[in-house]
């Protein structure tokens, strides 16, 4: 048996002893990963500064402090969200017990992401804790330093047998995709997520896949650009431009493309100085071979700002490109770096036609003061998530869903849709051996009365107090007195 498979099959075992179907054990599991990032935040940092040149500050912003956030609200509601969920009913169903019971589903898969190695991996992590399921962890090999720190860690921290953390490359990937799981959450590009979606499909486990694409970012001439570039630039470099849902290109008017050139320049040395290369705050290109894949796409583009690279430290200064065309080599693919191409649209119908062109993109930015530009952008488009007037931000909102649309995603997360996309909601309806002659309109033999009583009793619904239940269950009685008495008998 390999080592794959003997996790899982730990893991397996773990679950089938039921502990962690208890709400509170779920909560003790999730203060003790709370714990982890106010005890080791020092170890995390030193290993993310390793593999992508991350401050111990900007690892904190980042990686950590949405994780304890989420920990938090997950903490705080679970027990909420845990609970039975009552829903409305019709009159056929009016005197039964009729809710959503959300179940664990059994063991799931968490295949995490390099980007962003805790951030990515430790949030579906914490919705399959809080949902009651076991937990597989596959922490990225590209991120060597942070994996290693992740597989030391976390089973000091939360139950081993529950939680395993696989560490490894493609092999032992393959090996865990070959395992039967009840449900597999991969965060990645879309080339491998369809591997991951082969995979499932052999043991019909569903699955949620947070890939990415090229996400759009169109400047109204008529906004605030200064604002505007200050806010794009930010998301963009970010992380090196290694962010899933970095704006990946601007679409303007010619009219304004050299104002927003300057504009992006002068964010450029405000937030990394004259020298990004020095700049303490500016990453780096994760390793060589993907400092390759971002320096080919330049090939055919003229840079505006930037172009500056160091192989051997895998830096490539923040870019812009202007005058870009849709056929050159850096829009067809996700970028994953810090090129930013300007592609100059004359209106904004051209702009929404080329955006309508491509694949359902995670993210789409619009900047705009006008509200009928929002909608229409909004409205005339697809993407995972929409956002006017910044970048990222949504990301932070656990009340909002996270994820794809098409090309970009399957499923979302984030607070209680982790928890929904992590559970399985169980329909439940429970009723009494009584009141048996109101069952009678539904038994043989078929007759147009009982049709007629049958849609009367199963097209109206019913939300009422409990008052208004006692009252309307003995209103109940009494019409199915006279449905027995003078139909049905």
């Amino acid at each position: 048996m390999s080592r794959e498979q003997q996790a899982v099959a730990r893991a397996r075992k773990a679950f089938e002893t039921g502990r962690s179907k208890s709400v509170e054990y779920r909560i003790n599991q999730l203060k003790n990963l709370q714990r982890l990032f106010s005890e080791r935040q020092k170890e995390i940092a030193a290993a993310i500064k390793k593999d992508l040149n991350k401050t111990e500050v900007g690892a904190q912003f980042y990686e950590t402090l949405g994780l304890e956030g989420e920990i938090s609200l997950f903490i705080k509601n679970l027990k909420e969200w845990a609970a039975p969920r009552h829903v409305k009913k019709n009159l056929l169903t009016m005197s039964d017990t009729v809710y959503i019971h959300p179940e664990p589903l059994g063991v799931v898969l968490v295949i995490g992401a390099w980007n962003y190695p805790w951030a990515v991996t430790i949030r579906p992590l914490i919705g399959a804790i809080a949902a009651g399921n076991a937990a597989v962890v596959k922490p990225s090999e590209v991120c060597v330093h942070t994996s290693k720190v992740m597989e030391d860690l976390l089973p000091i921290y939360i139950d081993k047998e529950l939680y395993p953390v696989v560490t490894g490359g493609v092999p032992e990937t393959q090996e865990l995709l070959r395992q039967k799981f009840d449900h597999i959450f991969y965060t990645g590009n879309s080339t491998v997520g369809k591997v991951i979606m082969e995979a499932a499909a052999k043991h019909l486990t569903p699955v949620t896949l947070e890939l990415g694409g090229k996400s759009p970012c169109y400047i109204d001439k008529n906004c605030d650009i200064s604002i505007a570039c200050r806010r794009i630039t930010w998301g963009k470099y970010s992380n090196c431009g290694q962010t899933c849902i970095a704006p990946d290109y601007i679409l303007c008017e010619p009219s304004i493309q050299n104002r927003v050139i300057e504009e992006v320049k002068k964010c450029i040395k405000e937030f990394y100085t004259d020298n990004p290369k020095t700049c303490p705050d500016y990453g780096r290109i994760i390793n060589q071979r993907h400092f390759k894949r971002v320096m080919a796409m330049l090939e055919d583009s003229n840079i505006a700002v930037g172009g500056e690279n160091d192989e051997s430290d895998c830096y490539i200064a923040p870019t812009v490109l202007r005058d870009v065309k849709p056929e050159a080599k850096v829009m067809q693919e996700e970028i994953f770096g810090p090129l930013l191409p300007i592609l100059p649209v004359s209106s904004l119908d051209e702009a929404i036609k080329l955006i309508n062109k491509g694949e359902k993109p995670l993210a789409l930015y619009v900047f705009s003061p006008d509200n009928k530009v929002i909608e229409r952008m909004r409205d005339e488009t697809s993407s995972g998530g929409f956002l006017a007037n910044d970048c990222l931000v949504h990301y932070s909102v656990s009340a909002l869903p996270f994820g794809g649309v098409g090309n970009s995603g399957i499923g979302c997360y984030h607070g209680k849709f982790s928890f929904d996309r992590l559970s399985h909601l169980r329909g439940c309806l429970v009723k009494k051996l009584k009141m048996e002659g109101v069952n009678d309109m539904r038994y043989p033999p078929h007759t147009l009365k009982k049709l007629g009583w049958a849609r009367f009793f199963i097209l109206n619904t019913v939300d009422v107090g409990w008052v208004g239940r006692m009252a309307l269950l003995a209103a109940l009685v009494m019409v199915a007195a006279v449905v027995i008495q003078k139909y049905l008998l």
